[in-house]
């Protein structure tokens, strides 16, 4: 039972919504505590940061509740709803680990320093070993196969993370990472924390107790892998990178080439018995040209019968033994495999499909998707459980060299400016099924429409599925200096941004759109949505400051264009900001002053149109300032009229939001009978919608609608 009464109880939760707000139960819950901080106080709060101000607020809290026995039954049951400080389930064992090699050579003395550093008794110090070595020579093949041998070592599971994806340093963001591991830890999406920081924390209070393998695969850098660690005395983390890394505590493994016996017998292994001693003649300059990469023998295996006696290989050949094994497989493709491993490696596309592929090489879906397999047959791409695939490092260093030299620089830029228009043409295709109401600025939004997709769950399970290509294609397209594509890209990213919140993956994509923004001759519309968008990600971030000024760059632009439905969203936004940080005067005013910018759109104004909805909208967030402030009675004429717009148009997205919001309003006031039904339309549309992100306070207001009055 929780205690209204207790400070540090207090305190404690108003910390666990703050570290909560990535998810949607979180933000819910920092703004309800907002409204009884107001309502308890009878004056203005602003939203602590830090723990100190939040005991301060807990102080506020605890005084009024000492003073109201109704004052603390509302804390009561506003703390026993909101997310839990430990949110991860104890019976959550993850098996992230994949499946080790068939084929496991000698590595006697990297798995021996792992078997010393993973069975060292606690000691205070951190259990950490950094294996490194050149691509190609075998740091996470040694990393699985000991983890995989040493399972029974960690009965509460194994984390995996590779660490190489697509970045601005070919790297993988921490919070990206942090998110999927606290997921697999039994940590609901609503209660994974905003910043990188509170999940590190959170993270390394799930491991405390637990005896865990975590492996960190291909790091670029310590800065990279600092968050991910833990001085948990039950967990052992494994790095794999390809040099060591300055600034790690770590014990540091070094792995080399495997020894010739070594490498003979792996090659035995793969190729068999018959087909080495077939290739007798050929095989001291097989093992020579292999130099004891592991990757290498893999690569040469299959045609070990066909390699030379002796000799180099005609023509330039490179120097790295991993790069000469690409070059081998290459030589030996069809015709539309070796223009697909050219032209699909011009881009660290996180995960290549037959569509991306067709579009990079003009071949035909079937085709390409024929190549990619070809490609994977030949150990030349990985491939996921999803069916995607990708590079490694060096094996794309080596495609994306052969794709300039054979084909060219202008055919390059072409096949990268097809692939980002086929996943651009997606994109807005997609988002316009997945949020179909709004208004729209592309050009590609009426040419397009929403393509076909039954409804707007599927529409944006395909925009999440795509979401690293697509981020990685305003890359590219901030790299080719075309800012009007950037731009369109962002847009497209819209639905996905408000209905999934994945923001943090699309940060990257955001901040390019914002510097797109500044290029000159981008339309001041255009310009005010990219600052717009880049805003709304750093308020669920919590970055308010910048996204304070964001939101000012927005509405600058909107009024440079006379653009008086932009002006007015800008203004929305902000008054949406205000809203988080419990400033609900300021955020009423927002949105009045919004319903004034949009009583001056006139019939023949861009945006007229739109009017009824936009009105609908900020009627909804008036509601929830006024109940932040207290005012019931006008929160719930708000909120109806919204609900009753939103129901007659259709729009189930918007519709369920109005009707939580009204519900809450009802439950505050004490009547739960009233809001239960509204409660189950909302759960029931948002179901149907795929917006699963926003069920979680809907659970909590039930609980609340069932123990309140009416």
């Amino acid at each position: 039972m929780v205690d209204p009464l207790s400070i540090s109880a207090v305190s404690g939760v108003l910390g666990a919504v703050s570290s909560s707000m990535a998810g949607e139960a979180g933000k819910w819950a920092w703004e309800a505590f907002g409204g009884l901080v107001q309502r308890a106080t009878g004056r203005q709060i602003v939203a602590p940061s830090g723990a100190g101000e939040r005991e301060a607020v807990a102080r506020l809290l605890v005084e009024g509740a000492r003073n109201d026995p109704a004052q603390a039954r509302a804390l009561a049951a506003w703390m026993s709803g909101v997310p839990s400080d430990d949110p991860g389930r104890a019976d959550a064992v993850p098996r992230l680990l994949p499946a080790s090699t068939r084929y496991f050579t000698d590595r006697k003395g990297p798995l021996a320093a792992l078997d010393k550093e993973g069975g060292r008794k606690p000691d205070g110090r951190p259990r950490q070993a950094l294996l490194h070595g050149p691509d190609g020579i075998g740091t996470s093949a040694v990393a699985i196969h000991w983890g995989s041998r040493e399972a029974a070592r960690f009965p509460d599971g194994q984390l995996y993370a590779d660490l190489r994806a697509a970045g601005p340093q070919g790297a993988a963001d921490p919070a990206t990472v942090l998110r999927r591991f606290l997921h697999r830890l039994g940590v609901p999406a609503e209660h994974v924390p905003a910043t990188v920081e509170d999940r590190a924390d959170l993270f390394s209070a799930l491991l405390a107790t637990r005896r865990l393998l975590v492996v960190l695969d291909h790091a670029h850098s310590a800065a990279q892998v600092r968050p991910l660690l833990t001085a948990a005395a039950g967990v052992f983390t494994v790095i794999t990178a390809r040099r060591p890394l300055a600034g790690l505590d770590a014990v540091t493994v070094p792995v080399g080439p495997l020894a010739d016996k070594d490498a003979r017998r792996l090659l035995t292994e793969l190729a068999g018995k018959p087909a080495v001693t077939a290739a007798k003649a050929a095989l001291p300059g097989v093992l020579e040209r292999c130099a004891g990469y592991p990757f290498a023998l893999r690569a040469a295996a299959p045609s070990l019968a066909e390699a030379p006696a002796a000799g180099p290989t005609p023509g330039a050949r490179p120097a790295d033994p991993a790069e000469a094994a690409a070059e081998d497989r290459y030589r030996q493709l069809s015709p539309d495999a070796a223009l697909a491993y050219r032209r699909c490696a011009l881009r660290p596309w996180p995960g290549l499909t037959a569509r991306t592929a067709a579009a990079a090489t003009g071949l035909a879906e079937p085709d390409a998707a024929a190549a990619l397999a070809e490609l994977a047959d030949a150990g030349l791409l990985e491939t996921t459980v999803d069916g995607r695939h990708h590079y490694r490092p060096v094996v794309r260093r080596h495609a994306e060299a052969l794709a300039v030299r054979e084909d060219g620089l202008a055919a390059c830029a072409a096949a990268v400016t097809r692939a980002v228009d086929t996943l651009l043409r997606l994109a807005v295709a997609a988002d316009y099924a997945a949020l179909p109401q709004r208004w729209h600025l592309g050009p590609l939004y009426a040419e397009l429409g929403p393509d076909g997709y039954p409804d707007e769950a599927r529409a944006l399970a395909a925009l999440g599925a795509e979401l690293p290509n697509l981020v990685e294609a305003v890359r590219a397209a901030e790299e080719f200096a075309a800012p009007e594509l950037v731009c369109q890209l962002v847009e497209a990213l819209w639905a996905v941004q408000l209905k999934a919140g994945r923001h943090d993956e699309l940060l990257p994509a955001l901040r390019a759109g914002a510097r797109a923004a500044a290029a000159p001759g981008t339309p001041p519309r255009t310009a005010g949505r990219m600052h717009g968008q880049l805003a709304l990600a750093l308020v669920e971030l919590q970055e308010y400051q910048e996204a304070e000024r964001h939101l000012q760059l927005a509405a600058d632009a909107e009024e440079k264009d006379g653009h008086l439905r932009g002006r007015a969203t800008a203004v929305e936004s902000l008054g949406l900001l205000r809203l988080r940080q419990w400033r609900h005067a300021e955020a009423l005013d927002c949105f009045d002053r919004a319903l004034a910018l949009l009583a001056g759109i006139g019939a023949e104004d861009t945006g007229h149109a739109d009017l009824p909805r936009a009105r609908a909208l900020l009627g909804r967030h008036r509601g929830r300032a006024l109940r932040g402030l207290g005012r019931f009675d006008r929160a719930r004429a708000a909120l109806e009229e919204a609900v009753a717009y939103f129901r007659g148009t259709g729009e189930g997205y918007n519709t369920a939001r109005a009707l939580t919001d009204l519900a809450q309003a009802l439950i505050e006031q004490g009547h739960g009978t009233l809001a239960r039904p509204l409660l189950d339309e909302a759960g029931a549309l948002l179901e149907r919608q795929g917006a699963t992100f926003h069920l979680a306070p809907l659970a909590v207001l039930r609980t609340l609608a069932a123990d309140g009055t009416d």
